[in-house]
């Protein structure tokens, strides 16, 4: 049995493809479904369950620091620039960044589902992706290549 790790990139990606498909039949696809959406998601820290908006980046951070730091110690060159420039590495990457931040896109998922629930009184799905990659994937997208710099510099200080 394939683990959770191995398994979850992939499933995200399908819950995402899904969810957009869900979200253009029920919603259309317009500038003023494009509007809403922003409108939305920009209002959403002042409403109810703002907390998500410290608890994911936050657990995104923890994540790419301890990625980060394991980076440094294996050599590998550092996540996002990686991501960007080496196409023969880009997939394996992204994989492995959203294998560990994959709990944390699915729980923000659900959290901004159940926040739509309670202030809208309907789910946008397109809208509840878009939130969990937001909060969830795009900081640890940033912060694991410095985190690598950093503790690559910091291991070569060290050693002298």
């Amino acid at each position: 049995m394939k683990s959770l790790n191995a398994i979850l990139p992939r499933l995200i990606f399908y819950l995402a493809i899904a969810m957009i498909a869900i979200g253009i039949i029920m919603r259309g696809v317009g500038l003023a479904e494009f509007q809403r959406i922003w409108d939305n998601v920009l209002g959403r820290p002042s409403g109810s369950l703002a907390f998500r908006f410290l608890l994911q980046p936050a657990m995104s951070t923890i994540f790419a620091v301890r990625d980060g730091i394991e980076d440094a110690r294996k050599g590998n060159s550092p996540y996002f620039w990686t991501v960007l420039s080496n196409p023969n590495e880009r997939l394996a990457r992204l994989h492995d960044g959203v294998a560990a931040t994959g709990k944390i896109i699915l729980l923000g998922i659900l959290i901004d589902g159940l926040y739509q629930a309670i202030e809208f009184k309907t789910f946008y799905p397109v809208e509840a992706l878009k939130a969990a990659l937001l909060l969830a994937f795009i900081p640890y997208l940033l912060i694991r290549g410095p985190i690598t710099r950093i503790a690559r510099l910091w291991r070569r200080h060290r050693e002298m």
